[in-house]
């Protein structure tokens, strides 16, 4: 079974356009977890080679290439000459990928935090308006004595008028949640292929529940995955910013 690969990051040159596909160089850096006696790992260079039907699916152009942050699977290759395959490692690529942007994201939550600032202060307005009319209506004689409200203070309405956020659901045992970018696999597991059919089975229960069915095992310093390949390839394929993990 031919060796499948997987790095991320963005171009480290500009896109070179040949016949029916493109190029361009990538670098990665080793990991810092070698066993011991051993020495780390250094960056590695790359050359990716991409059909120009799939690349052009990305909607990445030759500037846009170098500053965002892109997902490659494919095969290595070492029978490409050196004058189209400039890198140490030469890689066919089955599937391109752009990931999100941090500064989209970082974008998306100050727009959630001013809307919810926008509704708190609107459900201030209303409290308000609602007492505003209580004290213009005509107290009836035979009514009873009405207990005074107690006031709030501004920073106790707020409180008040603010939604809670609801904290995603994790699964059984999860002990911490940390960044999928954070997480480094060893090279003992890229050699390996999960079988397809569970593969699909946990995507599936993810879409259906919106979590993963177990926590992944990480070392806690390093973040060196010690167990769960499959669900860690479920996360990458379904796009999850964190995961769910218990300490080796």
């Amino acid at each position: 079974m031919p060796h499948k690969m997987t790095i991320t990051g963005s171009a480290t040159g500009p896109l070179r356009e040949y016949d029916r596909y493109v190029a361009f160089d990538m670098r990665e850096k080793g990991s810092p977890a070698a066993p011991k006696g051993l020495k780390k790992s250094t960056f590695i260079s790359y050359t990716v080679f991409v059909a120009k039907k799939a690349f052009n699916k990305t909607g990445l152009t030759k500037k846009s290439i170098m500053h965002e942050k892109i997902l490659i699977q494919g095969e290595p290759t070492l029978d490409i000459p050196i004058d189209e395959c400039p890198g140490e490692i030469g890689i066919i690529c089955f599937q391109i990928t752009v990931l999100p942007n941090k500064n989209d994201k970082e974008a998306n939550e100050s727009k959630e935090k001013k809307e919810a600032k926008q509704e708190a202060s609107k459900a201030q307005q209303e409290v308000a308006a609602t007492k505003q009319e209580e004290k213009q209506q005509p107290v009836a004689k035979e009514a009873k004595p009405v207990q005074p409200e107690e006031k709030k203070t501004p920073v106790q309405e707020q409180k008040a008028a603010q939604p809670k956020k609801k904290q995603p659901i994790q699964p059984k045992g999860t002990k911490d949640v940390v960044s999928f970018e954070d997480i480094i696999v060893p090279e003992a597991f890229l050699k390996t292929r999960p079988n397809p059919v569970k593969t699909e089975e946990v995507i599936e229960f993810v879409k259906r529940t919106g979590h993963l069915d177990k926590p992944l095992t990480i070392e806690k310093d390093s973040k060196v995955l010690k167990d769960g390949y499959r669900r860690y390839i479920v996360a990458k394929t379904v796009k999850m910013d964190k995961v769910p993990v218990v300490y080796a």
